[in-house]
């Protein structure tokens, strides 16, 4: 079995720094599991790795992509697949970084995602039901037929609530029950699951100021950019936390002071969601940030041990 390394843990707990030293150790190189950082002109609120700070390690999967161009979930797994396969042909380790648990599962248990017939009518039917009536009411939809892909699933994300629902009503089965049986597949891969994590005041407080630190570096900026290169507000890529927030209000829905604290306050939801997905995942090895006095070297032998470890360390430490 090949091997293949996965990091990941909520935003803004340092897995960035991390990864390039574990990286250099193991001769291996990034895949980034991050549905935003795809897309080019999208650097600030995307947190997205500088070149500089890539210490010559290869990245997949970052700027790969328009704006203007959908990304989901089979195209993530496509590409996964493919860089994996470059980075195994160079004799080296791919490791997975990021902090979209779905995307990460999709790999590491090479999930089969059924495709079913693509029904524009009813899509076109959901869509209209979300611009007339909101996402609160089209997420209620989904409660009604799948109520555990409701909770998995924020009202937010439109794209996913219509997808599901349309899973339903084409095949009469719930996507949570489908991923649920996926899950439950075995690895195909000599992995190790590394999930670094902080404690929560700690992990909110590094949130609030990465939000400070975007703001300062010119999120809105960028989002007038984005506007004038042509992007539009409904885009698969406007959808991102930081940036939708910043579109209301450029568009005089909201204030600055008010955009500023909803990103924090959805940002540190998000990071619980991510924590909750990881706790349910199986063969997780928890990287505790306070437990080793946040030191980044002992945290690295750590994951060292447990990758040289045939049968992996799944303790909780």
């Amino acid at each position: 079995m090949k091997k293949l390394i996965i990091l990941t843990g909520p935003t803004a707990a340092g897995k960035t720094k991390l990864s390039i030293a574990l990286a250099k150790a193991i001769n291996g190189e990034i895949i980034s599991a991050d549905s935003m950082q795809v897309y080019r002109h999208m650097d600030i609120g995307s947190a997205k790795i500088r070149p500089e700070e890539m210490q010559g390690i290869k990245h997949y999967l970052v700027d790969i992509l328009e704006p203007s161009e959908e990304f989901n979930i089979v195209l993530f797994q496509t590409y996964a697949k493919q860089a994996m396969e470059e980075i195994y042909a160079k004799g080296k380790t791919p490791i997975l970084v990021g902090g979209t648990g779905f995307y990460i599962q999709s790999v590491l248990y090479d999930i089969d995602f059924e495709k079913s017939e693509e029904d524009t009518a009813l899509r076109a039917e959901l869509e209209a039901i979300a611009a007339k009536k909101g996402a609160p009411y089209l997420h209620d939809l989904l409660r009604e037929c799948d109520e555990k892909a409701a909770e998995e699933i924020h009202a937010n994300n439109i794209k996913r609530v219509i997808r599901a629902i349309e899973f339903f009503r084409q095949t009469g089965t719930k996507i949570s029950e489908h991923n649920e049986t996926q899950r439950q597949k075995q690895s195909p891969y000599d992995a190790r699951y590394f999930v670094l994590t902080d404690e929560r005041q700690r992990l909110y407080a590094s949130i609030d100021r990465r939000v400070d630190s975007m703001m300062e570096n010119g999120l809105v900026n960028e989002v007038k950019k984005l506007l004038d290169m042509g992007c539009k507000r409904d885009s698969t890529a406007m959808q991102g936390l930081g940036y939708k927030e910043i579109l209301s209000y450029l568009a005089g829905e909201i204030t600055l002071d008010e955009a500023v604290y909803i990103i924090k306050r959805d940002t540190r939801h998000f990071a619980k969601r991510q924590l909750t997905w990881f706790r349910r995942e199986r063969d997780v090895i928890w990287i505790e940030k306070h437990k080793f006095a946040y030191d980044e070297e002992k945290m690295l032998n750590y994951m060292l041990g447990a990758i040289n470890n045939e049968h992996g360390n799944r303790e909780h430490i």
